[in-house]
């Protein structure tokens, strides 16, 4: 039990000592794991005291504590709640460097963008980070967020994107949040303290300190009702004391949700107020928290201490350094409710006039007061959104569009200001919202044109979800019913539907989008009819596709992400991986300087595909990573298992299967499968690896057999994806003595590629084949399986035929030849990391006479985490630590930080030993 603020906090030892561990991280520099924790809760359950303890106790050890307590309503508010955060700082701003400072200033509303220029995000998150890191070199910082549920989409983007690049910094970051409304952005990366309800026997003690303890049958329903809240148990007792008899009150509550029990109780409290105190209370609580000086100025009664007296005395308000606040969200909610819809109105109105100068507030408010549609209010509104706009607050924008349209009387301009809206919430990258926006406009519009752009605009927020279906549901008529009024417009929906097709690999759909695609004339731009023939039948049109992606690379102008993206998805579809990795990464570099990153997900996840299958481990699993942490925050669900799915494969090589299956585990959990076969592929070859790293072979072959139906003629799951997994099906067939089930399954894939097959699928089926054949053909297939020099563009699928070939000779007693083919394996596998494959390739050399010894360069980059393998990469092409800084969006300090734990990993002690140090690591990169 721990004493504050003249009382004790009860039953919360758990959470006080995380908290502490909180500051104690910042203090030891042990990174973003230890210094950021994010607080979920019920109302009432004690969240906000938690983040006063930790105000007090930081406060009390040295560190500056900078607070932010986000109110409802303000989600409108583009960067509110990051400029409520930052004010203490704001006059250190001059340090930074002049586009930071503007880009920030003009984030704020404290600077007019130049021209129609718009702040670029990543600039504003970077001179955050370095205003913070700047003032954390003086100072310790502790920053402390309450009711995230309500902060502004700007807001949350920049604090996660903080919140990633505290390694090095002194800088601790505690988020609380109702557990219902935590940000996407904060309830997967980072560490996640649920505040639970008291149990009865703390429950009890926390009674028994009220004025005045409830006993008897009392006590029992307050046990009842409040179900461990704690301020439903202090507000229930007071009730109970209020009246002595309380078993009524309880009763009438009793079929109440929990938070209206207790708002119901708050306006118990209002009906004995003074009425000038009702009159401030409600301008509080229509203004929202940390908006005294609005109450001020819309009545002077706000300025007389006397008049809040009352409302203290009763516990809904507190009086601290010239301010009233209230106590409580739930105070809040409870004060407005309570209110009639005239009184709520009437002090809308007076915050209204009194805001006159500030037209964004000022339209917010006047909207509040409006009942019905007011264009003139609608205008204002829509005039809101575009300052928000130009300053780069599209989430803000994109909500503010959306209350415009509630007011706008005509039914056409309202669906056009909802579609604008959905268009400033995809720039924001907010999929779902998009979609809830979209689906509304497709109600209301009756324009075929703007039904179709609408039905685009769902399509798309739907495409990068695992809803495949659903988003060809609006994909495909879009295309079917453009394809004479508007027919680039009908390509461009079946190149956005191509890739839920590819991902649902329904027969169905694939041959709709064909069938589409045949009605549409050629177009001036073809790059959507190219993604669409290679991604719906990567095999049968792989002889047409080829050309014409080569074709379009040469023509299609560099700056075109649309197009990169696509031609780059292309390349890694029929196996031009090199190509994918060259287009997919100029697209990467593309998205960082966009305005906003709702696309890297999708594309940051092709990128790790084709990186892993190109041999760059380490760049495959930091832009896996990349890809992973957009996702969580944008809604991107088919790149949020996508990319964890990713790294577990490249655990379970790494050697670390236990690591794989948790992280898998985890991925899939509460995902159906089924309906995405090219994620339950890629989650079976995966939990195959890390089945064969443990030498597992029967429970390998059991998940690579389920990439192939078990019909009398076995088909794959996924028309594409289950055909890569052929060799390591026979390979795991064999020492699990499946071989005529496996040669079954062989026999069938063979006659439906045909003959046309990609350099890479040519190394997979000669390997199946070499393993499943008799002692006549085998080596015939190993050798057909090595004989192009193409096949080394995917290193490990080329080490396994070699390490198996290798196998097959020493057995056949060629031990000449085997210890050709072996250590060419063992090169590779040392040059990946492929710890059990290593061991295996070694153990083979052994046995056929070739001493041994493990390099130690793989060893020792794979102890460095992706973020300081990047940083070591950079400083060994000599780049400064403020270039690399610019480069990965941190701060110099942090890179130094880095630095000095890289190189007792490396075993060096200068910068000019990097190079040497990384050795294939480098190239990789």
């Amino acid at each position: 039990m721990e004493s504050f603020g003249g009382s004790e906090i009860v039953g919360r030892e758990r959470e006080l000592a995380r908290i502490a561990g909180v500051l104690d991280a910042v203090d030891s520099r042990v990174g973003v794991r230890a210094q950021v924790l994010v607080l979920t809760a019920e109302p009432g359950a004690g969240k906000s005291t938690l983040v006063d303890w930790a105000a007090a106790r930081a406060a009390g050890r040295g560190f500056q504590v900078l607070r932010a307590r986000a109110g409802e309503g303000e989600e409108g508010f583009g960067f509110a709640g990051l400029h409520q955060l930052l004010r203490p700082l704001l006059g250190e701003a001059d340090r930074l460097s002049a586009p930071q400072r503007e880009a920030l200033l003009v984030a704020f509303g404290q600077q007019a963008a130049a021209g129609d220029r718009q702040p670029d995000p990543l600039l504003i998150r970077y001179a955050v980070l370095s205003l913070l890191s700047d003032a954390a070199t003086g100072r310790r910082l502790l920053l402390l967020v309450d009711d995230a549920q309500w902060l502004d989409q700007g807001s949350v983007e920049v604090l996660a994107f903080l919140a990633r690049r505290l390694d090095g910094e002194a800088i601790g970051v505690l988020l609380a949040a109702r557990e219902e409304g935590l940000p996407g952005q904060f309830d997967r990366e980072f560490a996640v303290l649920a505040v639970t309800p008291l149990d009865r026997a703390a429950a009890g003690l926390l009674l028994d300190r009220q004025p005045q303890p409830p006993r008897g049958r009392a006590r029992l329903r307050i046990f009842e009702q409040a179900s461990g809240n704690p301020l439903a148990l202090t507000e229930l007792a007071r009730a109970v004391a209020r009246e002595p008899g309380g078993a009524k009150g309880a009763d009438a509550a009793e079929s109440l949700p929990l938070t209206a029990r207790l708002e119901r109780i708050f306006a118990a409290d209002l009906a004995g107020l003074p009425q000038r105190t009702r009159q401030v209370l409600l301008l509080a609580a229509a203004a929202g928290p940390a908006q005294f000086s609005e109450v001020l100025r819309a009545t002077p009664d706000a300025g007389d201490p006397q008049v809040w007296l009352p409302a203290e005395r009763a516990g809904l308000v507190r009086l601290e350094s010239g301010q009233a606040r209230l106590r409580h969200p739930l105070v809040r909610s409870a004060v407005y409710q309570a209110a009639s819809f005239e009184e709520r109105r009437a002090a809308h109105q007076a915050l209204a006039e009194a805001l006159v100068d500030d037209p964004d507030r000022h339209a917010w408010h006047l909207a509040a007061a409006t009942l019905g549609p007011d264009e003139e209010v609608a205008g204002a509104l829509a005039a809101g959104a575009e300052r928000a706009r130009r300053r780069g607050g599209y989430a803000a924008a994109a909500a503010t569009l959306e209350r415009a349209a509630a007011l706008t009387p005509d039914a056409n301009l309202r669906a056009r200001r909802l579609l604008e809206a959905a268009t400033m919430a995809m720039l924001g990258g907010c999929p779902q919202w998009v979609g809830e926006l979209a689906v509304r406009v497709c109600a209301i519009a009756e324009d075929p044109e703007l039904l179709a752009e609408a039905s685009m605009r769902a399509g798309w927020s739907l495409a990068v979800t695992t809803r495949h279906e659903e988003s060809l549901g609006f994909l495909v008529p879009v295309a079917q019913s453009m394809v004479e009024r508007a027919p680039q417009l009908a390509l461009g929906a079946l190149g956005t539907a191509a890739t839920p097709a590819y991902n649902a690999g329904s027969l169905f759909y694939r041959a709709e989008l064909r069938r589409i695609a045949e009605l549409v004339p050629e177009q001036p731009d073809e790059v959507d009819r190219i993604w669409l023939r290679a991604g719906t039948e990567p095999f049968t049109d792989r002889e047409w596709a080829l050309p014409e992606l080569r074709r379009c690379v040469a023509e299609a102008p560099e700056d075109s992400l649309a197009h990169l993206a696509e031609l780059g998805a292309a390349a890694w579809i029929l196996d031009e991986t090199q190509l994918a990795v060259r287009l997919l990464g100029q697209a990467m570099d593309h998205l960082h300087r966009a305005p906003t990153a709702g696309g890297n997900a999708v594309v940051a996840q092709a990128l790790a595909l084709a990186l892993f299958d190109s041999g760059a481990w380490s760049a495959a699993r930091s832009t896996a990573q990349e890809a992973y942490r957009v996702a969580v925050e944008v809604g991107s669900d088919n790149a949020a298992v996508g990319s964890p799915i990713l790294q577990g494969t490249l655990l379970a090589l790494h050697g670390d299967a236990s690591g794989a299956r948790e992280l898998i585990g985890t991925a899939v959990a509460g995902v159906d499968l089924s309906c995405s076969p090219s994620l339950f592929v890629r989650s079976c070859h995966a939990l195959a690896l890390a089945a064969l790293a443990e030498g597992d072979h029967l429970a390998a072959y059991r998940q690579l057999r389920a990439v192939f139906s078990r019909d009398f003629h076995p088909a794959p799951v996924h028309y594409h994806a289950s055909y890569y997994y052929l060799g390591d099906l026979a390979a795991a067939a064999v020492r699990a003595g499946h071989e005529d089930d496996a040669r079954a399954v062989l026999e069938v894939a063979v006659r439906s590629l045909g003959w046309l097959r990609s350099a890479r699928l040519e190394v997979v089926v000669n390997r199946a084949c070499a393993l499943l054949s008799g002692l006549d053909q085998a080596e015939q297939h190993f050798r057909a399986a090595l004989a192009d020099p193409a096949g080394d563009l995917w290193p490990f699928e080329r080490a396994l035929v070699r390490l198996e070939f290798g196998e097959w000779l020493r057995r056949h007693r060629r031990v000449t030849e085997a210890r050709t083919e072996l250590s060419a394996a063992l090169g590779i596998f040392e040059r990946l990391d492929a710890r059990p494959w290593t061991e295996r390739a070694a153990s083979e050399l052994r046995a056929a006479g070739v001493p041994t010894t493990r390099t130690e360069t793989a060893g020792r980059t794979a102890d460095l985490t992706p973020q300081q393998l990047e940083i070591a990469r950079a400083a060994a092409a000599g780049l400064t630590n403020r270039e690399i800084g610019a480069k990965l969006l941190l701060s110099p300090r942090t890179v130094g930080f880095h630095l000095h734990k890289i190189f007792p990993k490396l075993g060096i002690t200068t910068r000019t030993q990097l190079h040497d140090a990384l050795g294939d690591a480098q190239r990789a990169g």
